[in-house]
């Protein structure tokens, strides 16, 4: 039996678990590797994420929206839904290698609704 996340520490070993299938993947890993220039201060940044979503923490200060606008447009808006979709496979994989429980379930349902809401933002600001 796995435990469940439960604090800090553990987010960081999902998220840094996570990005590293993520840069070696033949999918999305260009979009991510072309993109992000500190792997390091961009771990703290993605575990702020998780931490505030996951625990209500006020630590997280960005704008994902913006930022995946941006990458998207860089990429001459080629992300597509299919890439979402590989990112959200990993996720859950990830997840369930590391942890079970309540909170690894969380984990799961935000970003399934955070994948389909950037998708769906980023594609609908292409239209402007």
């Amino acid at each position: 039996m796995k435990n469940d996340i439960q604090n800090r520490e553990d987010v960081f070993l999902l998220v840094s678990t996570f990005y590293t299938k993520v840069r070696a993947n033949k999918k999305i890993g260009h979009f991510f590797n072309d993109t992000i220039n500190d792997w390091p201060a961009h771990l703290e940044k993605l575990t702020d994420f998780w931490e505030t979503n996951l625990f209500m923490v006020s630590k997280f200060r960005g704008n994902p929206m913006r930022a995946h606008k941006e990458v998207d447009r860089d990429f001459d808006h080629s992300i597509e839904q299919a890439h979402f979709g590989e990112w959200l496979n990993m996720w859950y994989e990830t997840l369930d290698e590391l942890f079970e429980g309540d909170r690894a379930n969380i984990a799961k349902n935000r970003a399934r609704n955070m994948a389909h809401n950037l998708f769906m933002n980023m594609y609908l600001s292409r239209q402007q």
